[in-house]
């Protein structure tokens, strides 16, 4: 069920998309659809990354929490604005992800390398979203308006 996920995950972001600008003439709706977008593509490497290394359990499960931590960028993007303004939504996300690293810290004495290198790519990958899409970036929207013909 995972591997539909990026697939179901990209074709509702697009339809979403052209829904709202068709149907609710929402003027954003290219500019937002990269958030979906970029779920998509951070969920997907760890999720393949955690069934590659399934044998091997200290990198299976903290791979599986940061696929599942990804997907919960929808759930607090619906916060209300005044507990959790749009542009930072990904903070609790992050936060859910440094949940598994201060267990480490605190159980292991140390942090796994899985979180070394997952959550700086995360972050970054976040901010250039969330920069693209505030921003409404040039590139952006050329690739946003060929994904919505």
């Amino acid at each position: 069920m995972g591997a539909l996920i990026p697939l179901v995950g990209v074709a509702t972001a697009l339809t979403m998309a052209r829904f709202d600008m068709t149907q609710l003439k929402m003027n954003n709706a290219d500019a937002d659809m990269i958030i979906p977008m970029w779920d998509m593509v951070a969920f997907t490497p760890a999720f393949a990354l955690a069934i590659y290394w399934r044998k091997k359990p200290e990198f299976h499960r903290r791979l599986i929490l940061i696929a599942t931590c990804v997907l919960t960028a929808a759930g607090w993007g619906r916060f209300p604005e005044w507990l959790l303004p749009p542009v930072i939504f990904y903070a609790g996300v992050d936060l859910l992800i440094l949940l598994g690293v201060f267990r480490d810290w605190i159980v292991d004495r140390k942090v796994h390398r899985v979180y070394s290198y997952a959550l700086p790519c995360l972050i970054a990958g976040q901010t250039a979203v969330m920069y693209a899409n505030v921003h409404k970036s040039a590139v952006w929207m050329r690739i946003a308006d060929a994904l919505l013909g």
